[in-house]
């Protein structure tokens, strides 16, 4: 797939023996954000899908653009104490510790059918409290979609247990 040449491996970022992989040269491109956007887009178009939630930060990019062009609303998923009214939120655990997401209690509607957006997908910790958060808001997630898939770090495989269906536009193996 042509984004693929696109996204940048930054080496041992953000510890030794990681390798990063970094949209920013993507969404930099305009034909390789355009492209992305609109593969999401068509996908989608047709479907019943009444809100777009984004993964903080990356996926805020690519969900508020695709949720545009769909012509539906955006609901950012963000970090602990990041959004200013009252919210709910759903605590996941990371390699050391734990971290919490967030959205506002008005964010979704009871019924609401939404798509889960975010640059990647790695183990898949993240995807699954923003999944189960748009559930406990009263939304049915619709599909979890990303740009990449780390396959060997196991979270497609994780999120399709818990029964979502997971989509992604290219995937990195190994190193």
């Amino acid at each position: 797939m042509p984004i693929k040449s696109r996204i940048r491996t930054v080496p041992h970022y953000p510890k030794q023996g990681v390798m990063f992989r970094d949209i920013t040269t993507l969404l930099k491109d305009p034909v390789g954000f355009r492209i992305t956007v609109n593969e999401f887009v068509h996908r989608y178009t047709g479907q019943r899908i009444d809100k777009i939630a984004g993964i903080e930060s990356r996926g805020f990019i690519i969900g508020a653009a695709v949720a545009f062009q769909l012509g539906i609303g955006f609901v950012p998923i963000r970090k602990k104490g990041k959004l200013p009214a009252e919210t709910i939120g759903q605590d996941y655990e990371l390699e050391y510790g734990t971290d919490r997401v967030e959205i506002h209690v008005d964010a979704i509607g009871k019924g609401e059918k939404v798509l889960l957006v975010d640059d990647l997908v790695a183990t898949g910790g993240t995807a699954e409290a923003a999944a189960a958060l748009i559930e406990e808001a009263g939304g049915q997630v619709v599909e979890c979609c990303f740009v990449i898939d780390l396959p060997d770090l196991g979270g497609r495989k994780r999120l399709e247990a818990k029964g979502y269906k997971v989509f992604t536009l290219c995937e990195f193996e190994g190193d």
